[in-house]
């Protein structure tokens, strides 16, 4: 459908699914690991006279309960339920509407991962998303305790001279000398080292100047408390990046003087935990005036949310890497290997259900114009 039909166009029909599919092995989350996610694909109809065209998105707020079954901190305030309850209730009202209806659902919702999700629908419709370029590359995601194997598999993978290093996880002294086995196999590597606010200034100090600095990009969220960020970077000299703290009601990038705090040189945004395409450009263009780098990254999704990331990067932060690096542990992939009809032999419509593996997803629930 052309991108100028959309106006004009009515939304005909909606389908939301839910999906829950193992991690082996399982995926830290901060401190707390997961072996499972769960999200919702929500598929739409736009029809106008003898036109029509279907999108579909994925919306998976990262909560619910760790291995142990404790809650997941520190990510989505939002549960899955509360997010399968609002979109039950408000997607039969704009049934009938034009694709722009899906803004006011956007304004008056209060749910991030629904937020985007949403606008990236009304992006899908409405420009040339689709046809958009993915970006393809990675900074692998490693960790202490990983196999040699998997290790060398991933370094491999570094060809863009940057890699994610997971520390805060185990015991300091093992961490210190993963790290240092990293650089022995591949020297050049620049890191991300990840502490998910899991050490003490003391300890972030203390694991700083035990690593070669100069092998270091930044450390992600180091301290428990994030008011010591900044003095990390005042005594070491390594500079620190945001992530969970951006997902914060009371986050602002601007101290009180009006510049970032010293030391913060990168925000890593999870698009889909972060809300509406609209406040992420917002948020890239206001790190960007103070040469702060922004990094899309992750919130654990499925591939039907990576696939959109890829094209998402390459639109909104060319210049850095992405931290996309998670669906190794996922068991089960949702798209198809390859969705053809198999009658005809030709690559089938962008509907859900021609490009994704319908036996992995419940329908929760589906209503039509005609049904309405």
């Amino acid at each position: 459908m052309p991108a100028q039909l959309a106006d004009t166009a009515m939304i005909t029909e909606f389908t939301l699914t839910s999906y829950q599919i193992d991690l082996q092995p399982s995926l830290p989350v901060g401190k707390q690991r997961i072996d499972n996610r769960q999200g919702l694909i929500l598929n739409l109809r736009l029809s106008d006279n003898d036109n029509e065209q279907q999108e579909f998105v994925e919306i998976a707020p990262l909560s619910g309960n760790d291995i142990d079954g404790q809650p997941i901190s520190s990510f989505s305030s939002e549960s899955l339920e509360q997010v399968t309850s609002y979109l039950q209730t408000q997607l039969p009202i704009v049934l009938g509407k034009p694709i722009s209806s899906l803004y006011e659902l956007i304004d008056d919702c209060d749910f991030a991962s629904v937020q985007f999700s949403l606008s990236l629908l009304h992006a899908k419709f409405t420009s040339s998303f689709n046809q958009g370029l993915a970006d393809d590359r990675e900074a692998p995601l490693v960790y202490d305790g990983m196999s040699d194997s998997t290790l060398k598999q991933k370094l491999d993978k570094a060809d863009h001279h940057a890699i994610k290093v997971k520390v805060a996880q185990t015991d300091m002294a093992s961490e210190i000398k993963f790290i240092h086995k990293i650089l022995e196999l591949k020297p050049k590597l620049r890191l991300r080292l990840d502490a998910n606010r899991g050490l003490t200034l003391e300890q972030a100090c203390e694991l700083l100047t035990c690593i070669p600095k100069a092998s270091v990009d930044y450390i992600e969220e180091p301290c428990i408390h994030i008011k010591d960020n900044p003095a990390v970077y005042q005594s070491i000299g390594v500079k620190y990046a945001l992530d969970e703290s951006l997902l914060k009601p009371e986050f602002t990038l601007l101290s009180t003087n009006g510049v970032p705090e010293p030391g913060l040189a990168a925000l890593v945004i999870k698009p889909g935990l972060y809300g509406s395409i609209d406040k992420l450009q917002r948020l890239i263009e206001q790190a960007n005036e103070h040469g702060i780098r922004c990094i899309l990254s992750s919130g654990l999704e499925s591939d039907v949310a990576i696939n959109d990331l890829r094209k998402l990067c390459h639109a909104l932060t060319p210049d850095d890497i992405p931290g996309l690096d998670t669906l190794a542990p996922f068991t089960q992939r949702l798209y198809r290997a390859n969705p053809t009809d198999s009658a005809t032999g030709s690559a089938m419509g962008n509907g859900m259900s021609e490009q994704l593996d319908m036996s992995l997803l419940k329908v929760i629930a589906q209503q039509s114009l005609v049904s309405a």
